[in-house]
């Protein structure tokens, strides 16, 4: 059955869900041929402002609160575990920083501390260094998110400049003619290679991208990245064609790809039949966007540990030494493991969006749709809150991903629909009682039914 919902988007849904398998993949073999196959990172950047663009059609300070939210809840969550294996490994802050670096765990605007390595025994030492080093991810996305008011304010007065700035920015940083400090070296280069993705999805959001001829973008966007393939030949280091070693190259790259897929976007209120068994994974994944991603590297390290178990059993080590060996086993045994960490905090994320929360939510929550005023009644008459990273984070879970709700509604008008767990929820979840399954008409639900979730 179709986890679709009125104002969703499932081919960004199902984008965001390609990008974060992709991520767990390139975790795990690190191979630089994904980086080119699909630049995910660059991908959910994208698709993140593209729902950014669309919130801040309503009062900043209250997306900007609610955002924050999304994303700050989960990264809690996962810190404080973090954060209680180091202290239990006997790691004192002060080793390796201050106190005050420790905060960034918790608000990240810059890069938190955290030891090269930890503990010994069965388990790697440099967990700590693959607990942390994804978190580059969620800084950058939050000070995008934060600029995002002003960013969107300049690329309503100058699309075609602003839009292209940071890569500007990326070439200059790239033959050094721009010297950063230190400290700023990582955030900036980050903010350089990936703010024309994010600001893609302004393009995208705002319409300015699907007024360009088709054919001139999908000539176009091939063309910046071969661009960027011929700028990484030149820069090769020892990571080879890994463009996430090479900042331009992987800029250039990673905008030429999203722009190519956001101007063909076909803007499915369903997936097509032939991939509509996936439908329920691509929910999954788009509401747990944030904990997927922030668990996936810490949870690798663990099937390691679960591997040389494996190993430890003569009769496997004889039968299978070529699976054990491989680092399929780990690509599959990392998914059951990120099942049990959806399970067991998920759920924070559906909290952080004001909805409520749900185990295992394989269909999309309900989207809520909320009166807008006449000012705004000419862009769109609905404000779908999404759910999720992150994930670009953003991400998903029970929201528009773009697109409107059905017609029939007039400036200012409410569109009555279902609240979260109100009676007439679509979702089959076991979590709800059947009441709250059954569909009712929507002239039983309060005109005061409660807004969209935050951001």
């Amino acid at each position: 059955m179709s986890g679709s919902e009125p104002g969703r988007d499932r081919y960004l849904d199902l984008l965001r869900s390609i990008a974060l398998v992709r991520v767990v993949a390139y975790h795990t073999f690190a191979g630089a041929l994904f980086s080119l196959l699909f630049p995910a990172m660059g991908v959910m950047f994208a698709l993140a402002g593209a729902l950014m663009a669309r919130s801040l059609r309503r009062p900043a300070a209250g997306v900007l609160r609610s955002r924050a939210r999304r994303v700050l809840v989960p990264l809690w969550v996962y810190a404080a575990t973090v954060l209680a294996l180091l202290v239990g490994q006997g790691w004192s802050p002060g080793a390796d920083g201050s106190w005050g670096q420790v905060l960034l765990w918790f608000l990240p605007v810059g890069d938190p501390v955290f030891p090269e390595s930890a503990g010994t025994g069965t388990v790697d030492p440099t967990w700590p260094v693959q607990a942390g080093e994804i978190l580059w991810y969620v800084r950058t996305y939050f000070w995008f998110m934060l600029l995002s008011p002003v960013l969107l304010r300049a690329f309503r007065a100058r699309p075609w400049p602003v839009l292209l700035a940071p890569l500007a920015l990326g070439g200059l940083l790239a033959l050094g003619t721009v010297p950063l400090p230190s400290w700023a070296d990582a955030p900036v280069t980050d903010a350089a290679t990936y703010g024309s993705c994010w600001l893609l999805g302004f393009a995208h959001q705002s319409g300015l991208l699907r007024r360009v001829p088709r054919g001139l973008v999908l000539a176009a966007g091939p063309a910046v990245m071969a661009l960027g393939l011929w700028w990484a030949a030149g820069h090769l280091g020892e990571s080879g064609w890994d463009l996430n070693e090479i900042p331009f190259a992987q800029a250039l790259w990673s905008f030429g790809f999203c722009a190519v897929l956001l101007r063909i976007s076909p803007s499915w209120q369903e997936l097509p039949r032939p991939l509509r068994f996936l439908d329920g994974v691509v929910s999954l994944l788009n509401a747990r966007a944030m904990t997927v991603y922030l668990w996936h590297n810490l949870l690798l390290v663990v099937t390691v540990v679960l591997i040389d178990v494996l190993w430890s059993s003569d009769l496997l080590a004889t039968a299978v030494p070529g699976l054990l060996e491989s680092p399929w086993l780990s690509f599959l045994l990392v998914w059951p493991l990120l099942a049990a960490v959806v399970l067991a905090v998920g759920w924070a994320e559906d909290l952080a969006a004001g909805r409520r929360p749900r185990l295992w939510p394989v269909r999309p929550a309900p989207v809520r749709i909320v009166p807008v005023s006449p000012r705004s009644a000419g862009t769109d008459r609905v404000h779908a809150a999404p759910a999720g990273p992150a994930a670009a984070g953003s991400a998903a879970a029970g929201s528009a991903a773009a697109g409107s709700a059905p017609d029939g509604t007039g400036p200012g008008a409410a569109v009555p629909v279902r609240p979260t767990g109100a009676p007439g929820f679509s979702g089959r979840s076991w979590l709800y009682p059947r009441a709250a399954r059954e569909p009712v008409p929507p002239e039983a639900l309060s005109p005061r039914s409660p807004g969209p979730g935050p951001g």
